[in-house]
């Protein structure tokens, strides 16, 4: 043997001698075939597929829908740079490929939610990886995940904080067995009229104030006409509304390349002066909170703006600092004295922009300066522009709207880094928990491969010096769960082809019973409305990667949920329009829910007089025929039938029909 060759074989030899020794030289063998999705390249997925890729997983398929953003580099390790706004995927995958030339990694640029992923495309994997950080994306996958039988590692971290959760349909409980919290939201007049918190301000500049002048909402009615159904305050939403109506003009201003008058003062007069004056004029809404103070552009410019806080409210916080808004003061709020050292000893930090806090004067500079750079790239040719929390001029606006806002409530402003996190929903990310977890999840996915359910854990890393790990055994399904317990099925169709009412009959076979069928949160149909099971799937904007869910009217049988993927390429175009599958999915029988015993009759002995009047359920609207007559036929569903005859009903058929027995006729 050459010495070329023998070098070669030494260094492939090295490369898994810890791996084997670590695994075995079975398991590694089957790790070079194994196929596995890894879904997300941020944090955790940079750190999770170098694991992957040096432990020898030979087959990665790495999707992410992310750009590489200046922010991502103090942890995400595989980016430089001169990567910024290039794919992370295809950057990681790069990257990382030179660690380990065994093995094959195909980088995708793409949302997991597309439709061309569907459960056919899950079930080429051996395993699945989650490092997501998008609750919507990460049930999803584990849907995708559950219906296709294929073992997925969720995990995620929070500062400090990380958990790592192996999933597997039928043997342990999966992602949304257990309810997440909902996120925190505020009601629309309180964003819109009444703040009283920073976050409040802050939301308000990011998700109304920058949309109304420099993205697609050009009046916000939707909004406005949620809260009105949700009862808040018609009057406070009657002036927004007319608020909202005056915000045309503005934003005509700001994408006009005529415009001569100075567009950012415009837009200050409109939001903190006339709108705030419009507020006041509800008195109503100021008797038991303090009233906010309009602003005036030019005193704030010159440096002789008070904002004096009514002594009768207790609504401020916060130390008395110069450099902090604290207007019950009475200090001016216009321009920072020449010399800094007080501010400097206080921050601590003035060296550092983001963390410097601001006087009204430099927050009026910043305002202006925004405004004016987000104008110039509209009339450049922009669109829209939304936030981002790594686009410097959204974000300088999002800090000087929101704490001009604050100065107008009385409420204690923040430093751009702090407008940072709380408007980009930024989680503090240590790049040394995500190497823990991403550790962890090679381990539990290792278990998963070998099978090993007995060693399968839950692990959480946490904030406590003695304990930093602890382990947890794996939960049974939650049989209530709406997603695990569900009996899952695919179909292959061509959705031009097929009508919902063939692939329903097709794929319940010879067992026919009364089922209602949905898509997501849509009825397709049910017992007493099938107009659309005639109608083509495609017609229903029903295809490839979607669910149709066939729920059992009975409560007898579980929830068949069928996953439909496209037909075979080699299928014949004269061939069938749909293939079913073999065998046919046999949801189990549900136990009957025995029926609450009926209340103990009342002692109490009814006045001789008493008119006792039983009102039955109301039924459903029923059908008409051609000539408008109600149609028997159409109410009367054979299961209907039975719970009318039950409770002691006779439902005839027509009105012809002669009742034989001695019963009691209902008109």
């Amino acid at each position: 043997m050459s010495s070329s060759s023998m070098n070669g074989a030494h260094k492939t030899s090295s490369r898994s001698t810890h791996a084997q020794a670590i695994l075995g030289p079975e398991l590694c063998e089957r790790l070079s075939e194994t196929k596995v999705l890894l879904v997300g390249a941020g944090g955790i997925g940079c750190e999770l597929l170098k694991n992957i890729v040096l432990t020898g997983f030979g087959h990665i398929t790495l999707l992410d829908l992310d750009t590489i953003d200046l922010s991502n580099l103090n942890r995400q390790f595989l980016f430089k740079k001169k990567d910024i706004k290039h794919s992370k995927a295809m950057v990681a995958a790069q990257t990382a490929g030179a660690f380990n030339p065994n093995v094959n990694i195909h980088p995708i640029h793409a949302n997991i939610k597309e439709a061309q992923f569907d459960i056919e495309w899950f079930s080429g994997f051996d395993i699945v990886l989650n490092a997501l950080d998008n609750l919507d994306a990460r049930r999803h996958v584990n849907k995708m995940c559950m219906a296709a039988g294929v073992p997925l590692v969720e995990s995620g971290t929070a500062g400090y904080l990380g958990q790592v959760q192996p999933l597997l349909k039928d043997r342990t409980e999966c992602f949304d067995c257990v309810p997440k919290p909902t996120p925190t939201t505020f009601p629309v007049c309180t964003i819109r009229s009444t703040p009283s918190q920073p976050i409040h301000c802050i939301v308000w500049a990011k998700s109304y104030l920058l949309p109304q002048l420099f993205g697609e909402d050009e009046d916000g009615t939707d909004e406005l006409d949620e809260a009105e159904k949700q009862g808040e305050n018609a009057e406070e939403i009657a002036t927004l509304r007319k608020e909202a109506l005056a915000y045309k003009a503005v934003r005509s201003a700001l994408r006009s390349a005529q415009t001569t008058e100075d567009v950012a003062q415009r837009v200050f007069k409109k939001v903190f002066h006339s709108d705030i004056l419009n507020l006041l004029s509800m008195s109503d809404m100021w008797r038991a909170r303090a009233a906010p103070t309009p602003l005036d552009f030019s005193a704030i410019q010159e440096g002789r703006f008070f904002i004096q806080r009514p002594s009768d409210s207790s609504t401020t916080t916060g130390s008395a600092q110069i450099i902090h808004f604290q207007p019950a003061n009475g200090h001016a709020n216009g321009k920072t004295p020449s010399t800094s050292s007080s501010s400097s000893s206080l921050n601590g930090v003035s060296g550092l922009r983001d963390q410097r806090a601001l006087s009204l004067h430099d927050t009026l500079e910043l305002f202006i300066s925004s405004t004016n750079r987000l104008a110039e790239r509209l009339r450049k040719g922009e669109d829209t522009i939304s936030f981002d929390k790594d686009d410097d001029d959204t974000l300088d606006f999002v800090t000087a709207a929101a704490n001009l806002r604050s100065a107008a409530y009385y409420i204690d402003r923040k430093t751009r880094w702090e407008i940072k996190e709380m408007a980009g929903n930024i989680i503090p990310a240590i790049a040394t928990t995500n190497a823990i977890i991403s550790g962890l999840i090679v381990l539990q996915a290792v278990h998963l491969l070998r099978k090993s359910y007995a060693q399968l854990r839950n692990v959480h890393v946490q904030f406590k010096p003695t304990n930093p790990l602890s382990t947890s055994t794996m939960c049974p399904p939650n049989p209530k769960c709406g997603i695990c317990r569900d009996t899952y099925t695919k179909v292959l169709c061509d959705p031009a082809r097929v009508t919902l009412s063939e692939l329903v009959d097709g794929v319940l076979g010879s067992d026919k019973r009364e089922v209602s069928v949905y898509e997501d949160k849509r009825i397709l149909s049910d017992p007493d409305w099938d107009d659309n099971l005639e109608r083509t799937l495609e017609s229903l904007n029903v295809g490839r990667g979607k669910f149709l869910t066939i729920v059992d009217e009975e409560e007898e049988w579980g929830t068949i949920v069928v996953a439909l993927s496209i037909l075979p390429p080699n299928h014949p175009s004269d061939g069938p329009a749909y293939i079913l599958p073999s065998p046919l999915p046999s949801p189990p029988r549900l136990k009957k829910q025995e029926s609450t015993p009926p209340p103990a009759p009342s002692r109490k002995r009814s006045a001789p007089d008493d008119d006792i009047v039983e009102v039955g359920p109301f039924v459903k609207r029923a059908k008409t025929d051609t000539n408008g007559a109600a149609s028997i036929l159409d109410i009367a569903s054979p299961s209907k039938r039975r719970k009318l005859e039950e409770d002691g009903l006779l439902m005839l058929s027509s009105k012809d029909d002669k009742i034989e027995d001695d019963v009691i006729e209902i008109d």
